[in-house]
């Protein structure tokens, strides 16, 4: 009727009342802008604002009563969009448990509590969001990893029964890791993981490399005439194993020493390193003791069943064809 649009009206809001630059005044290097608006007493007014009178382009003198309703009302300070949509955010902080139970436990109180209207939705975010990502990833990365590994190993040792080996020592050599991990109050978590994932490969390697020791003792009997039989195999068993004690000894101080003090530090980063360094240091008991003692045991059984030792054939002296 008056020949005006919305955004005519919002402009003159806009600038009788947040103002608008108009010029710029140069001091220097500084530069400070010039703003123009209604003057305090008229802005804090509603009645004043009511009789703001304006022009519109074809000449005519309004009010911006006369095109507006004008009052006082709380809204947000920010408009916030996701997909378009508008998004509103509860930021929640978790202490004293781990995340993803934490989250379980309000996902379900919220779903059992809270009746959703058509139209909208609830999404879980942050920190969850990323270990939601991760333990995704870890489901695919890792079983690929272990049948990498066992494929390297069976080329390795040419053996199914020695790359088994190896690989189901890698789980019990871990418990070290968890047992530190619970004492030092930590939960499950990505960087936990990637501990535990460093700690597999130690572990696989103190495996590997005492399999090898074993193997190449016994050869070196074997080579020397002695005959396959229980006898040979404990020999060859003690002389790999002992050989392997002050290597594997150095190479757990030299762990040992390199992440306590990451274990025991308070420095910036040190809440995702202590959790990657724990499940190492535990690891670091558990894993050699396990290579040392239970591996030699379990390859002897496993040689043991495929050459038995002889027993006593009844003696033929004397017997005629």
């Amino acid at each position: 009727r008056h020949g005006l649009s919305v955004a005519d009206v919002q402009a003159v809001v806009s600038t009788a009342i947040g103002g608008d630059n108009v010029g710029e005044v140069i001091l220097g290097r500084e530069r400070y802008p010039i703003n123009l608006r209604y003057p305090r007493e008229i802005r804090d007014s509603l009645e004043r604002l009511r009789q703001l009178p304006f022009v519109t382009d074809k000449g005519a003198q309004l009010l911006l009563g006369d095109v507006a309703r004008i009052a006082i009302e709380d809204g947000p300070p920010m408009l916030r969009s996701e997909n378009a949509r508008l998004s509103g955010w509860v930021y929640v902080d978790v202490r004293g448990r781990d995340l993803r139970s934490a989250v379980d436990d309000m996902q379900a109180a919220v779903g059992k509590a809270v009746k959703m209207p058509a139209g909208y939705a609830v999404s879980w975010s942050g920190q969850f969001e990323y270990l939601e990502r991760a333990t995704e990833r870890l489901k695919l990365v890792i079983p690929v990893t272990l049948a990498v590994i066992f494929v390297l190993l069976y080329l390795l040792f040419r053996s199914f029964a020695d790359a088994a080996l190896v690989m189901a020592a890698v789980p019990f050599s871990l418990v070290g890791g968890f047992w530190l991990v619970w004492a030092l109050g930590h939960s499950i978590s990505v960087a936990t993981a990637v501990g535990f994932i460093a700690l597999a490969g130690v572990a696989a390697e103190f495996g590997v490399v005492m399999l090898v020791y074993l193997k190449n003792a016994l050869a070196r009997r074997l080579d020397a005439g002695e005959p396959m039989n229980d006898q040979t195999l404990l020999a060859a068993i003690r002389e790999g194993a002992v050989l392997r004690v002050r290597p594997k000894a150095m190479t757990v101080a030299v762990v040992m020493a390199g992440l306590l003090p990451i274990l025991w530090g308070s420095g910036t980063g040190s809440e995702v390193m202590t959790r990657i360094a724990a499940p190492m240091v535990g690891g670091m008991v558990s894993a050699p003791l396990l290579s040392m003692l239970v591996v030699p045991a379990a390859w002897y059984l496993l040689r043991r069943r495929g050459h038995p030792s002889p027993v006593s054939q009844p003696t033929t002296e004397g017997v005629l064809p």
